[in-house]
Order: structure tokens, then sequence, then C-alpha cells
């Protein structure tokens, strides 16, 4: 890649399932490891333990955490680094980035999972030469993250796309799985919603089978919503869900671009084929987007925390003019 960076970044891909611990020579990965997500503390410290051997190795130039959330990715924020409610058990209140700043005195880059993907697709991957892309997750849980000009948005917070609660199928009666939402796109389409759904491993249940309907109407609803919203160039979908079930995709693809026709002929199904896909980078876009978080943070030069993009107010304010 023309213009890679360069410098030994490590790049930490906190999910709700697995942690992946990256060690990068540029862009390029030299070493990785998955840890369970399990407790924070036992969590992050395997991570931490991680890093530290490769920094004794050589010293990192700096460090990329894209993390699950809801995560305070504001800087300024007194609360910065640290996890909000989420629907993941213990988490509520984590320091995710204390564990690291407190071991390592190198820059720290902190963004969300679904924002460091995104960065990598908009950068490596699907999202080449796009304006906008959203980088949609659909595993363990549901996360977005919208990418402009190859920065993610963020505002107040990140974009919580997995937490919107939209049109349901009709005489759809599942009540939804999210502990805090009930039917929102999380608590309809994630793995463990579609465990509960179907009341087994969705992995069993044939591409066929009538079941999948409905879900394929919420994800239509999804991505109907983005469109209208947002107007991506592209919206990549990622996640085991979405990489486990191709014709669901395709599905939802369809009546998506069906629902859309009525009003913007621009969107018929082969049109909307283009825009929704698959990861480029596959299951590489979560670790490479820690890395290039890392890449960005050493590039600021200072040791401490950065994040994708800053409005000038707060720049101002934290006197980075």
């Amino acid at each position: 890649m023309t213009g890679a960076p360069a410098g030994r970044f490590a790049g930490v891909e906190i999910g709700g399932t697995k942690v992946i611990v990256t060690l990068a020579d540029g862009l390029d990965i030299v070493e990785q490891h998955s840890v369970a997500t399990t407790t924070p503390d036992e969590t992050l410290g395997a991570a931490v333990d991680l890093l530290a051997a490769w920094d004794a190795e050589a010293p990192l130039a700096a460090i990329g955490i894209a993390s699950f959330g809801p995560i305070r990715v504001d800087p300024a924020a007194p609360d910065h680094g640290i996890m909000l409610h989420t629907t993941k058990p213990g988490w509520t209140g984590a320091r995710v980035v204390g564990a690291f700043a407190a071991r390592f005195g190198c820059p720290i880059g902190l963004d969300t999972d679904v924002n460091g993907a995104g960065i990598a697709e908009a950068a490596l991957g699907a999202g080449r030469d796009c304006k906008t892309i959203v980088y949609l997750t659909i595993g363990t849980g549901v996360g977005g993250g919208v990418i402009v000009g190859g920065q993610p948005v963020v505002g107040r917070l990140h974009p919580e796309i997995g937490h919107l609660r939209l049109r349901r199928a009709p005489g759809d009666g599942f009540a939804g799985a999210c502990s805090f939402h009930g039917d929102c796109v999380e608590g309809l389409v994630s793995g463990p919603a579609l465990r509960a759904r179907f009341g087994c491993d969705p992995a069993t249940v044939d591409a066929a089978d009538p079941s999948w309907e409905p879900v394929a109407s919420d994800l239509a609803e999804l991505f109907v919503a983005l469109m209208l919203s947002l107007s991506p160039d592209r919206i990549v979908v990622g996640g085991s869900v979405a990489l486990g079930q191709p014709d669901l995709l395709a599905r939802a693809t369809q009546i998506a671009a069906e629902r859309l026709m009525t009003y913007i002929d621009d969107y018929d199904v082969t049109a909307l084929s283009c825009i929704v896909v698959l990861p480029v980078l596959k299951q590489d876009a979560g670790p490479l987007g820690a890395i290039l978080l890392a890449a960005r943070a050493a590039q600021a030069g200072t040791p401490g925390v950065t994040t994708g993009l800053r409005s000038k107010a707060l720049r101002d304010s934290a006197g980075d003019r």
C-alpha cells in the first residue's frame, strides 16, 4: 500500500466474545493472539501482558484499541476510555484505556470496534475510493460505524446503530432479546437474538426456512434507514451472522430495494447489491482497524490518547489548535 504507516504497532480489538491482539510492522501482521472476553480484569490483563512481552522485545510505537461499546471516545471527557452501560455483563464502568495507559507510555488510539473495522475497509477494502461508508457487524451484538472521508463520525458519543428501533415485520411476534430495548435491531438480528428466536443454533436452520423471512425484513429496514439517513456509497456488513448467512444478506438487500424503489428509482436491487457488500478484508477488518488507530495515534506524536474525528471546538478547548 502506497503511503502505508511505518512503525511497530499493537492493535487490540475487543469484542463481546473474544479479543484479538495483534502485532504489526506497519500494516503487515507479525503475530496475533485471541483472548476470551470474560471479566474486564482478566481479559484486559491478558491483553496487556501480551503487549508487554512485545514491548520488551522492541518498543511499541503506539497502541490502537477498537472496543465494543458503548464506550466514551471523547478524549476531553472525564470518563474517556470507560465503558458505559453495556449489554455485556460485568463490563459497565470498565476502565478500558486505563488498563493500557497505566502500563505503557506510548500514544494510544481509541475508537469503537466497528469504527476501527470501517476505517480499515475504507482505506484498504470494500470502501476504497468511497466518500461515505457504513460498517455493520452482526454477531454477538449489532454495531455500526460511519466513516466519512476516511474519518469515523463521532459526536457526543459514537453511533449506536444496533440499538435503533425500526418498523417490525407484519405479524412477527418475537419480543426481541436486547436487555435494554427488547426489539431494537440488536435484539432482533444478533446471534443471541436469532438463537432465542429459533430456539436453537441459527447455523442449523436451513436458509430456505420461512422463519428467516422476518429476520430479512428487519435487516432490510436497517438498510433502508441507513440509505435514507446517510446515503452511503457502501454498507459493508461483517460479523459471524452476516458472514455465515449470505442468503440472509441477499434476501434483505432485495427487500430493502423493493421498499426504497417506491420512493427513489436509483436504489433498485442491482444498485443496492453493489452498495450492500461483505467486507473485502473479512476477519482482518477489525484487527487492521486497531492497527490503523495505533498508526494515527503515533502520527499525532504525543503520548496519551487520541480518537478519530474531533470538532474544531473540541480541539480548541483541548488546547491543540
